[in-house]
């Protein structure tokens, strides 16, 4: 049983490229600090298809700092913890990518190579979909679906539930 963990999600522009990150760090089955931060892409380029998803747009990010500006708000809040992801293979590598492409390396932050996927763990269960809507659906969790905080406080309550641990 894990007591401490921090659960993450990113909205990307395009590729990899991140517009938005939310984390939530929760000890002993409580919310104890939440971070969101708007990110300027590279040269600021979004697909269309990303905008249709989650909202965010250039204008949104033309003055945002760019991901190395705010990598030490990711990294003070996710070094060494337990992470939780509804999508890991996607958050991981939307993460692992970014700070390629500012070469940091990933072993700074002193995570496993694989992190906690809640919906491998409700896919497993049997939901039927199982993706982050559904799930929350299913468990009255409130969601702003595709607003990364939201995505990331959603993810993280349904950790708990797949832990039999809801104490929110």
């Amino acid at each position: 049983m894990i007591d401490s963990f921090v659960a993450i999600d990113f909205e990307t522009a395009m590729a990899h490229h991140i517009c938005s990150v939310g984390i939530v760090t929760f000890e002993d089955g409580k919310v104890v600090d939440e971070y969101h931060q708007l990110i300027k892409p590279p040269n600021n380029r979004y697909n269309w298809r990303t905008i249709e998803v989650h909202g965010i747009t250039e204008e949104d990010t033309l003055y945002a700092p760019e991901f190395k500006v705010i990598y030490p708000e990711i990294k003070k809040r996710l070094y060494g913890k337990h992470v939780v992801a509804h999508n890991e293979v996607f958050d991981r590598n939307v993460l692992t990518k970014s700070m390629r492409d500012n070469t940091i390396d990933y072993s700074d932050l002193k995570l496993t190579a694989r992190w906690h996927c809640t919906y491998k763990t409700f896919k497993s269960m049997g939901y039927k979909p199982a993706n982050l809507d559904a799930c929350c659906k299913k468990h009255n969790i409130e969601l702003e679906h595709h607003q990364a905080l939201s995505d990331a406080r959603a993810c993280g309550k349904l950790f708990l539930i797949s832990e039999n641990r809801l104490l929110f």
